[in-house]
C-alpha cells in the first residue's frame, strides 16, 4: 500500500458518500467501509506491509482517510434525516417562460487545439501516449534524472512542495513535490516497460516563479522519450524535423545548439527558422531569422541505469518544448496569461 493508493482511497470513499441519496444506501455504505471489517479497517490490517521507514506517514494518512469519511458520514445522515427540503412558495402555471438566448456553440481552447495537433503528428510518427500523477515525489522529479542533491531546482524559489519540511539527510523525509517538468512520466515509463520505448508525455507541470508575460505557475509540457539499441542524435534530428515541417510549415529548418540538460548528454536547445519572416528576421524572432522551440539530447546513461536499463545496450533520446510558448510563437500572442484569464474577447479570435 502506497501513500498514492490512500490518497485515491480517500476520494473515491467521499465521492461515493457525495452521491449517496437514501438512507438505504447510506447503511450499505456504513456496512462496507466504515464497520470492524470494512474496507478502511482492512487499509489499517494492510500497514504491516509497508516498509518500515513508510509507515508513520501511511499511518497518518490512513487516520485522516478515516476521519474525513466518518465526519462526511455523519454529515450525510443528518441530510437524509432532516427529509427534502420544502418548496418556498407555489408554481404559478400560468405565468410565461422566461426567454434564454441560444447560447453559442463552443469551440476548441487555443491550448487544447495546439498540443491535440502535436500528439496527432507524434502518433502519425508511431508514439504511444503516456500520462502520470501531477504530484511527485523526489525520487521521481530529480533523483532518478540525474539532478544533484544540491541542485537549484530543488530549492523552494523553483518548486511547490507538498509537505513544508525538507531535510536532505534522512530519505524519509523527502517531500513530494508539484512535478516541474512531465519527465518523471519517462521515468516511470522506463521502470514499467523494457526496451524498445516511443512515447511522448504531455500534461501539466508548474513552477514556483512569479507569473509574467513569458512564464507561467502552471503551464503545459510535452516530451518524447525514445530508447532502443543503436538509437543515435540523427535520428533525434530526424523527428524532430519530421514535426517542424507539418506542425511549423514545409519550409522550415532546424538547428542545434549546444546545451546542458542534468538528464541528457549531449544535450542541444533546437531553433526552428522563423515560419512568418522565412529566417531574414522580423520582429518575432528578434531579426535572429531563428524560434527556439524545444530542449532535446540523448538520454544520459545514469538515468537509463536508474531505471534498470542497461547503457551499454541501449541508448535513447528525449525531447521536451513548452505548449504555452508554442501556441504563442503559432497564433502571435505576445502575454501568455491570455490563455488563463477566460476572455472571450480573446478566445474568439480561436
Amino acid at each position: 500500500m502506497t501513500l498514492n493508493e490512500i490518497f485515491l482511497a480517500r476520494e473515491r470513499l467521499l465521492g461515493e458518500l457525495d452521491t449517496i441519496a437514501t438512507a438505504p444506501e447510506l447503511e450499505a455504505f456504513k456496512l462496507s467501509h466504515l464497520t470492524r471489517k470494512g474496507t478502511i479497517a482492512a487499509m489499517f490490517d494492510d500497514l504491516r506491509a509497508v516498509p518500515k521507514e513508510e509507515k508513520p506517514q501511511a499511518g497518518k494518512e490512513l487516520n485522516v482517510l478515516r476521519q474525513l469519511v466518518e465526519e462526511r458520514f455523519k454529515e450525510k445522515e443528518s441530510v437524509l434525516a432532516a427529509g427534502p427540503a420544502t418548496p418556498r412558495g407555489s408554481i404559478d402555471l400560468t405565468m410565461p417562460a422566461r426567454t434564454v438566448p441560444v447560447p453559442e456553440p463552443g469551440h476548441e481552447h487555443p491550448l487544447a487545439k495546439t498540443l491535440n495537433e502535436m500528439i496527432a503528428i507524434f502518433e502519425r510518427l508511431g508514439f504511444a501516449v503516456e500520462y502520470g500523477p501531477e504530484i511527485e515525489d523526489d525520487e521521481h522529479n530529480f533523483s532518478k534524472l540525474n539532478f544533484p542533491p544540491d541542485h537549484p531546482a530543488r530549492d523552494m524559489q523553483d518548486t511547490f512542495f507538498v509537505k513544508p519540511s525538507v531535510d536532505w539527510t534522512h530519505a524519509d523525509s523527502l517531500p513530494l513535490v508539484l512535478r516541474t517538468h512531465t519527465s518523471p512520466v519517462q521515468i516511470r515509463l522506463m521502470e514499467r516497460q523494457k526496451p524498445p520505448i516511443r512515447a511522448i508525455m504531455p500534461g501539466r507541470a508548474f513552477r514556483n516563479e512569479a507569473s509574467s508575460a513569458r512564464s507561467a505557475v502552471a503551464f503545459f509540457q510535452l516530451e518524447g522519450l525514445v530508447v532502443d539499441r543503436g538509437v543515435s542524435m540523427a535520428d533525434l534530428k530526424g523527428v524532430l524535423l519530421s514535426f517542424a515541417r507539418q506542425f511549423f510549415g514545409s519550409d522550415v529548418k532546424i538547428r542545434l545548439r549546444p546545451s546542458f540538460f542534468p538528464f541528457t548528454e549531449p544535450s542541444a536547445e533546437v531553433d526552428i527558422s522563423c515560419y512568418i519572416c522565412g529566417g531574414k528576421g522580423c520582429r518575432v524572432c528578434k531579426n535572429s531569422g531563428w524560434l527556439e522551440i524545444l530542449g532535446s539530447g540523448m538520454v544520459h546513461p545514469n538515468v537509463l541505469s536508474a531505471c534498470g536499463i542497461d547503457p551499454e545496450v541501449y541508448t535513447g533520446y528525449a525531447f521536451g518544448m513548452g505548449i504555452d510558448r508554442t501556441a504563442m510563437m503559432r497564433y502571435g500572442i505576445s502575454d501568455i496569461r491570455d490563455f488563463f484569464e477566460n476572455d472571450l474577447r480573446f478566445l474568439e479570435q480561436f
